[in-house]
């Protein structure tokens, strides 16, 4: 394992961490605010995205063939977690607007992310 596969599964384990910590603290801590302000499914897909790009992550940081693309990659997902999803938390619990067009950009950043995996893949099975 290379030291950039190190970070990245690194990543992969406190974004895990932080995607059961924070579905965890939703479903019982904020579960009330989130159901009284009507954001319960803005804080769930906040929380389903973050944990599915924490898996993501942690296979792209065991993938052998990913070579240099895996840090591209691993850039990509771990930002569009932090601005899709943290921008998601945030409009949740009532944070400021403008987090409103975030989210969209930190989408952009994990689709950037699965279209660098495929085109991985491609120039993988090409050689």
């Amino acid at each position: 394992m290379n030291v950039s596969s190190h970070w990245i599964i690194i990543a992969a384990g406190l974004l895990g961490f932080t995607g059961v910590g924070l579905g965890a603290f939703g479903a019982h801590a904020l579960k009330d605010t989130l159901t009284a302000s009507g954001t319960l499914p803005l804080w769930q897909t906040a929380v389903q995205y973050h944990l599915i790009h924490a898996v993501a992550l942690l296979a792209i940081g065991v993938w052998p063939g990913a070579g240099n693309q895996a840090h591209w990659i691993a850039w990509c997902w771990t930002a569009g977690v932090m601005l899709f999803s943290g921008s998601l938390y945030g409009l949740a619990l009532g944070g400021p607007r403008i987090l409103g067009p975030i989210t969209p950009i930190g989408g952009l950043a994990l689709l950037a992310g699965w279209l660098l995996v495929a085109w991985t893949a491609f120039r993988q099975a090409k050689a």
